[in-house]
């Protein structure tokens, strides 16, 4: 039943979203459409709870809010607070306003009113960094919503009332994720419209998988789970879900996109005392320290601009390597910034262009430190081209480890062939990641598709990690019978002569031609 719940609430979704959106672009109406139902989600969610607490003194939330006894308003307050990270008073909950729009008021004031004081209602308190700013790219006065006060009232209002008439299923059992499945699958279908841009907050869920069950593979559980570049967190909940982790950690650059992440994890169910996003360049100000985690998993912009500025020279996460990764191409300084972060015991597994394996200079340089003086390279698995949004190039991933079982050789996986193309984009199917992930968990060696190439060949190979190099995928065409072909070639003649004259004969009754 939950399966049909969640497809049932993934369409109605993104039908209100897709009608009513009108000509305003995905990306740009993402961003309100989630935020309302965040909104709805945590007024839902604090009466329900609020009811809970009362129930005993058989009153709702409403009726013990404005009874006037003040005690009782501050204790349910503080446990709210306590329990959820947030309150919200009944005059600013989601019904509220609904009723509102019922009797033809304006609500865009009261609306803007309601969403601050979720997040002020946090202020001093632990949960204010999980809470703080999650509304401020909802601009209600924004243009892109209609050119008059009206038009803007009207359109919030539809969105508002349309997402009312649909069941959240809060009342479900907790761990039917309904909600976090669907809001999770809005973000995907925003990324397929946003174009290049959805590269900048979503991880395809395909890949997702491969690297989640890479960096559990032979654990029973992860304590904690890292992402320097979470985007909307999707491939860390996946992550901290598939490996039940007990505390997520993330940085995102983009305040917007940041906004997104906290709103999914809590969506998700995750506790706002169980993940620390923060907001911010990873690689210029790292906020997470020195701190180590059980699983690093990332999906960082391919071949960025940094600022390889003189000061990381004495930087931890990057001196050991002697040289710096250059300014226009930020993959190596990711790289090493996660194998800082990674515990003795942990995995990390990321995304990378294919440059990595094979471009020189500096970049040769730290390739050859990873594998001749720390033999830290577990794996290097090739994916097909074109199954990222907003970019089309061939990628793969690396994953690396810092107390290596196999530390003997490298396992290669050229899965590039093998993928299902849907319309303008290529999909991994289940069958494809199961493939993948078995491979690499049994390190196994298949003919055209994978291979461990010793340290030996690596060094042979002047540390060159180009897959072809390793994995032979050429396919010998078969001979051309140039008999066949020319007898194809007169058969076809003769068909083409024969066409001629039935074409002469109807052109000459027509009289077109004498």
């Amino acid at each position: 039943m939950s399966e049909e719940l969640q497809q049932k609430l993934r369409t109605q979704l993104w039908s209100v979203a897709n009608t009513l959106r009108g000509n305003m672009s995905a990306g740009d109406f993402m961003y309100f459409t989630l935020g309302f139902i965040f909104y709805k989600y945590l007024s839902e969610k604090i009466e329900l709870h609020a009811n809970e607490l009362l129930k005993y003194d058989n009153v709702t939330f409403r009726e013990a809010w404005d009874s006037g006894n003040e005690d009782i308003k501050s204790v349910l307050k503080n446990q709210c607070i306590q329990d959820l990270g947030y309150f919200v008073e009944p005059e600013y909950l989601y019904s509220t306003i609904i009723s509102m729009i019922g009797h033809k008021e304006n609500i865009l004031p009261s609306l803007q009113r309601s969403l601050k004081k979720i997040e002020d209602s946090t202020i001093g308190q632990d949960s204010e960094d999980d809470f703080g700013g999650l509304f401020s790219d909802i601009d209600l006065a924004s243009p892109k919503l209609g050119k008059t006060a009206e038009d803007k009232n009207r359109l919030i209002s539809d969105v508002l009332v349309n997402l009312n008439g649909i069941d959240f299923g809060l009342n479900e059992a907790e761990d039917i994720d309904i909600l976090g499945d669907a809001y999770e699958y809005m973000i995907g279908q925003f990324a397929a419209g946003a174009g290049k841009k959805a590269g900048e907050f979503y991880t395809p869920q395909e890949v997702s998988q491969i690297l989640s069950e890479i960096v559990i593979t032979g654990k029973t559980r992860l304590k904690t789970v890292y992402d320097p570049t979470c985007g909307s967190g999707s491939l860390l909940l996946r992550t901290a879900r598939e490996g039940n982790a007990d505390a997520i950690y993330g940085q995102e650059k983009n305040p917007t996109t940041f906004n997104l992440c906290r709103m999914n994890m809590l969506l998700h169910g995750v506790k706002y005392n169980d993940f620390e996003i923060h907001n911010g360049d990873t690689l210029e100000n790292d906020e997470l320290g020195e701190r180590q985690f059980d699983a690093v998993v990332a999906n960082p912009p391919f071949s960025a601009d940094w600022s390889a500025a003189a000061k990381f020279n004495n930087d931890d996460r990057f001196s050991k390597a002697g040289v710096l990764a250059p300014k226009s191409k930020a993959d190596y300084a990711f790289i090493l910034h996660m194998i800082y972060h990674l515990n003795d015991g942990g995995t990390m597994a990321c995304v990378a262009p294919h440059g990595v394996l094979f471009r020189g200079a500096a970049e040769g340089k730290i390739r050859r430190f990873l594998i001749e003086k720390k033999n830290y390279i577990d794996a290097i698995i090739g994916l097909p081209a074109n199954i990222f949004y907003g970019t089309s190039i061939p990628t793969c991933i690396l994953v690396m480890k810092k107390c290596r079982k196999e530390d003997d050789n490298i396992l290669f996986i050229d899965a590039s062939k093998e993928f299902e193309k849907v319309k303008t984009q290529n999909k991994l199917r289940p069958e494809h990641i199961k493939k993948i992930v078995d491979t690499y968990r049994n390190r196994s060696e298949i003919e055209k598709y994978s291979h461990c190439a010793t340290l030996k060949e690596i060094e042979e190979n002047d540390y060159n990690l180009n897959i072809p190099r390793y994995v032979d995928t050429f396919e010998e065409e078969e001979p051309i019978d140039i008999k066949s072909v020319m007898a194809e070639i007169k058969e076809l003649e003769a068909k083409r002569a024969e066409l001629d004259k039935e074409i002469d004969v109807y052109l000459k009754e027509l009289g077109l031609v004498e």
